[in-house]
């Protein structure tokens, strides 16, 4: 049921106000009560103390008699009642009871507490005279040995009659100040009230598009500029419709006329928008309002708009859907809990890339063949030919060679580029694998007077890898590093950190300029083409090397300098 403001407001401050009240009640009768008795307490032994030096003597001199007399005309004279105690309890004199007739007080708390050296304080129910009273003990000491306790005590009769009346006044006013605070609360309540009314009946009004709606308010306060501001909204609100109108017409203008598919996509599956190039491409005519499974019937599409829900993120993935492969975007908006979804058409992308794929893998296994008997029959002629001819032989043979590099480079580029090309993982020691790779390049770096060093961490941790493709990332990465560096070295570096490996292959050759860096992965691309004809480079190995890396995981980085040599950086999973 709902509680209107004004009641709210009304209940709220009826509460604060009956609380108030109930806490000043009982503070102020509790704060009256301690004060009454801490007075009384303080008088009471101001009186015993008084009655020490009295009582010490009859006690000494054993004149119990006396002291039981002496006892009870004082207490009559002071209206207090006194009982002196022994220090094993026993009531020597009262001034209301027969001192022979009363039991061993030695456990009551005042004069256990007396006992002990202190002031004993006590407010309980009298065994004796069935009253409450107030009981104060002082000990009787003389050369500091206790002799007895002196106890004096009022009946809390009198005070608890005139506390009752007191509290009944503080009631009574208590009760006054209710009444007025709730009639406050009442005239309060109804004048911030009555104007909220006028602005939500005013609200309504708009909401039903109605804005035409005012507030008009005589107070002077901020009300009245609660008013005036809805006014101004409602005005802007106007516009902005309007305008917003203009642009939801506008915006479903561009939806409608792209060619991407476009489909959006709440939390349940429901399709709740979709363009007209969304229908051709799923063949259905009617897909707002129904679920995405319902219209697009593939596994991956599923799976992709699973897996952004889930982690409410963007992700993409090719999917089939009537026989075409699409490209499909699903970017995740995380205020709606929405998926935006794109389709872009790759089926003939896709085709001439297979039929690219097939001509690439057709002609280099021809060209085998023939490349392979043109070098059996330059080898042979080598052999029988002058000086002369076989210069033009060595010519022939190194092109030929350079031919067959290219064609066995791009039917292994050809072969990783295949999404499930399988790796055969086992565990790899990347420092006995880098050792026998350096074997390889040992003749040619000493030909041409370089260093070959490898840095390892001790500690180094195997790598869960396909070793002969690991094999043939080192190899290119040296092979390229040796042929472009005349002074110095290349230096290999592997290091670990977390989970971890980080490969460095650092040369001091003649470096790569800065707006080659970007494409220097590319196939056939070379940074300088003359001396690359020249060493018989195919332009594919640091491809080969790329797909490699991407294959097990990783990342590869390049950093170089014109004329301050290259690092390659290769970063591995463990």
């Amino acid at each position: 049921m709902k509680r209107s403001l004004f009641l709210k407001i009304f209940s709220g401050y009826f509460l604060i106000v009956f609380l108030l009240s109930l806490v000043i009640l009982l503070f102020s009768f509790s704060a009256i009560r301690s004060h009454y008795l801490n007075t009384l307490t303080e008088d009471l032994e101001r009186l015993a103390q008084a009655l020490k030096s009295r009582v010490i003597p009859y006690i000494e001199e054993n004149r119990f008699q006396e002291l039981d007399a002496f006892s009870k005309e004082l207490g009559k004279t002071v209206k207090t009642r006194i009982t002196i105690v022994n220090p094993e309890g026993v009531v020597l004199a009262d001034s209301e009871q027969d001192p022979g007739r009363m039991e061993n007080h030695g456990y009551r708390p005042e004069i256990f507490q007396a006992l002990q050296g202190t002031m004993g304080k006590s407010i309980r129910l009298s065994p004796t005279i069935k009253e409450e009273m107030l009981y104060v003990a002082l000990p009787l000491e003389k050369d500091r040995k206790i002799s007895g306790v002196v106890r004096v005590s009022l009946h809390l009769k009198d005070i608890n009659k005139l506390l009752s009346e007191l509290k009944t006044k503080i009631a009574l006013m208590a009760g006054l100040m209710i009444v007025l605070l709730l009639v406050f609360a009442l005239l309060f309540s109804q004048s911030i009230s009555g104007p909220i009314r006028k602005v939500i009946a005013a609200s309504r009004q708009v909401a039903s598009g109605d804005f035409k709606a005012r507030v008009v308010l005589k107070n002077k306060d901020e009300l009245r500029d609660l008013a005036e501001s809805f006014n101004a909204m409602t005005d802007e609100l106007k516009t902005f419709f309007t305008e917003l109108s203009n642009k939801q017409e506008e915006l479903n203008s561009v939806i409608f006329s792209i060619h991407e598919g476009l489909l959006v996509i709440d939390k349940s599956g429901k399709i709740l928008l979709s363009n007209e190039s969304a229908k051709k491409m799923t063949e259905s005519e009617l897909m707002n309002g129904q679920y995405y499974w319902e219209v697009v019937r593939s596994s991956k599409f599923d799976e992709l708009i699973n897996r952004v829900m889930e982690k409410e993120e963007s992700s993409s993935a090719e999917v089939e859907v009537n026989e075409k492969i699409y490209l499909s975007s699903a970017t995740y908006l995380g205020s709606q809990e929405l998926a935006v979804v794109t389709l872009h058409d790759l089926t003939e992308t896709k085709r001439l890339e297979r039929i690219k794929k097939e001509f690439v893998v057709n002609v280099t296994h021809e060209l085998r063949t023939p490349l392979t008997a043109i070098k059996g029959f330059v080898e042979t002629l080598e052999e029988e030919g002058d000086k002369k001819k076989k210069n033009y032989l060595r010519i022939i043979k190194r092109n030929t060679e350079r031919l067959t590099r290219i064609v066995e480079d791009l039917l292994s580029l050809t072969e990783l580029e295949e999404k499930e090309f399988p790796l055969e993982r086992e565990e790899v020691n990347l420092k006995e694998l880098a050792e026998n790779v350096f074997k390889i390049f040992e003749q040619e770096a000493k030909e041409k007077d370089l260093y070959l060093k490898l840095l390892a961490d001790e500690k180094l941790p195997l790598v869960r890898a396909d070793s002969f493709r690991l094999e043939q990332m080192f190899v290119n990465l040296l092979d390229n590093a040796l042929k472009y560096t005349e002074k110095g070295g290349v230096t290999v570096g592997l290091k670990s950190k977390e989970s971890e490996v980080i490969i460095e292959v650092q040369d001091t050759g003649m470096g790569i300029a800065a707006e080659h860096l970007p494409r220097i992965f590319e196939r056939f691309y070379t940074v300088d083409k003359a001396r690359s004809r020249k060493l018989g480079g195919s332009g594919l190995g640091l491809s080969i090397v790329k797909h490699i890396v991407l294959l097990h995981g990783g990342t590869i980085q390049v950093k170089s300098d014109l004329g301050a040599g290259t690092t390659f950086t290769v970063t591995l999973p463990v």
